[in-house]
């Protein structure tokens, strides 16, 4: 009996050990001068998961211990396919050899746009894919970075820039968002993602992770693309041909496959669109990959001054195409006054392709958030598949957290001209435009407030007021309590305890405070009706 005791206990160990993942670290480069080959394609065989190089053509992998053939593609190189044993973290540096193999020259007939024929095969495409395609879920990561001039702090409980600094010019990384999340898919148009994991810098709220959800990040297969609330029409949009110019630049080589590389543009410079490059295959015409900007007519009253779109796409389950990444990077000038940019890069894995989906998944939220989403500790970061920070976010995440780090004493947080001091993130007390008020009732009044915000996982929100009129020569109390109920927080409870002096229609006339005191003081008008009240609401 102990001998079946152990044996059980040492297939459990067997097991446990053998189910343990570890990161694959790499880089990608060309074989002959080692210079950096942003955004490769790296993909595991046999398997969905895969990812993307980034700008420092480095990349991660989460995968159990095992052996493994990495398949690593770069458009204009040979595909290259790397053996790995893994039973522990490693790393792994790829050399791409340049394509060597002369293509057949395009034959361009007179009269004829050789590109035309191919965005037309490459739209036929596109709607035998999208036939196949009835539903899909995927995992993904996505990374943020903020850039502006000066840095971003968020001391006061709001957001604003700092102003002052050394190279005030010069934009760089005052804010970096992460997520991790899982998406879901039916057609004809549900879709849903779930924020799994979030983190930010210590300058940024958590809700800014939102802008890292899938509704943001888009799909280029599809009919129409939106951005700023408009649909503007896609390089491979059913009317792609009429409103789009399209010229072919080069015939490039993926392995032995062609590639051609399409430029266009709208017809039309005053219809917002986009211009830039397409990439298709030869044969399949399936789009593989793209880069463009938004034009000037769909850049909004031009705060911005360019707009960069990056996306690729890989084949996965019935030659369905599907994309692996997603990059948005822009930079604006706010009235010429504040410089800005911003930029978003996203990778896509574990697709699971035309599987059932529960429809309880489609609920009433497109964007969720997990409610440990925000609780994550680093070692959860360390194990999760990701974009590796580049050196400059590195640098970025010490900066600007060292800087959120510093103690703040109480009058770091006082101004003269607040109506609330914040003691910390959640507790605040009055403020001196609130300690005192002036009407024809109480008189000269005082008046002290505590309040409590965002208390047991954000859900939780209370108040205390006292105050004291000298002319009525009465004390006055509130207190007041919030809990938002359900997933959705779409539901709440609430309670108060009230003896007090309301003013008639005070709810929709919303003078504040200072402004009713100055006009009682010295126009010695009041335009309100007031009452006591004393009671209780739930």
């Amino acid at each position: 009996m102990n001998f079946r005791i152990f044996y059980l206990l040492f297939l459990f160990m067997v097991t446990s050990l053998s189910a343990q993942q570890y990161k694959l670290n790499g880089e990608v480069v060309d074989k002959y001068d080692e210079s950096i080959l942003s955004y490769s394609n790296v993909r595991v065989e046999g398997t969905y998961m895969g990812t993307s190089t980034n700008t420092d053509g480095k990349f991660e992998l989460l995968l159990d211990a095992g052996s493994y053939s990495l398949i690593t593609s770069y458009i204009g190189y040979v595909t290259d396919t790397t053996k790995i044993k893994l039973s522990g973290s490693q790393f792994v540096k790829i050399k791409l050899e340049p394509v060597s193999l002369k293509l057949p020259e395009v034959t361009v007939l007179p009269g004829k746009n050789p590109a035309l024929e191919i965005i037309r095969r490459a739209i036929e495409a596109k709607k035998r894919r999208n036939e196949k395609l009835n539903s899909y879920i995927f995992n993904a990561y996505t990374k943020g970075n903020v850039r502006t001039t000066e840095e971003i702090s968020a001391r006061d409980n709001s957001i604003g820039l700092t102003l002052g600094g050394i190279d005030s010019l010069k934009l760089k990384i005052t804010g970096i968002v992460e997520s991790e999340s899982k998406g879901y898919f039916e057609k004809p148009d549900k879709f849903k993602d779930v924020i799994i994991a979030r983190k930010q810098t210590s300058n940024l709220p958590s809700s800014i992770n939102t802008l890292t959800g899938g509704r943001l990040v888009q799909n280029l297969y599809n009919e129409d693309i939106e951005f700023f609330g408009r649909p503007l029409p896609g390089p491979i949009a059913d009317n792609a041909l009429d409103y789009y110019f399209f010229y072919l630049e080069d015939t490039l080589a993926l392995d032995n496959k062609s590639i051609f590389r399409i430029y266009f543009e709208t017809d039309d410079q005053s219809d917002p669109g986009f211009y830039g490059k397409i990439y298709i295959a030869d044969s399949t015409f399936n789009l593989i990959k793209l880069e463009m900007r938004l034009n000037k007519a769909a850049n909004p009253g031009g705060i911005f001054d360019y707009i960069h779109i990056f996306q690729q796409f890989l084949p996965y389950a019935d030659d369905i195409y599907m994309p692996i990444d997603y990059r948005i990077s822009l930079e604006g000038n706010f009235l010429n006054l504040v410089k800005f940019g911003f930029e978003l890069n996203s990778i896509f894995y574990n697709y699971e392709i035309n599987t059932d989906i529960d429809d309880n998944v489609f609920d009433m939220a497109i964007i969720s958030v997990l409610p440990q989403a925000d609780n994550k500790d680093s070692l959860y970061w360390q194990n999760i598949q990701s974009i590796p920070n580049t050196q400059e976010e590195i640098f970025a995440y010490k900066r600007i957290d060292s800087l959120e780090a510093i103690p703040l004493t109480f009058w770091d947080r006082f101004s003269p001209l607040s109506e609330s001091v914040y003691l910390d993130d959640n507790y605040s007390i009055s403020g001196p435009l609130r300690l005192y008020h002036f009407n024809r009732v109480e008189g000269h009044a005082l008046r002290f407030g505590f309040n409590a915000e965002d208390l047991f996982d954000r859900r939780f929100d209370a108040s205390m007021d006292l105050s004291y009129g000298f002319s009525d020569k009465k004390f006055k109390q509130e207190i007041y309590g919030k809990y938002l109920l359900g997933d959705y927080r779409t539901s709440s409870l609430s309670f108060s305890a009230f003896n007090k002096i309301t003013d008639l229609f005070g709810e929709s006339i919303e003078y504040n405070n200072l402004t009713s005191t100055i006009l009682n003081l010295f126009s010695k008008y009041d335009f309100r009706d007031y009452y006591y009240s004393k009671g209780f609401e739930f």
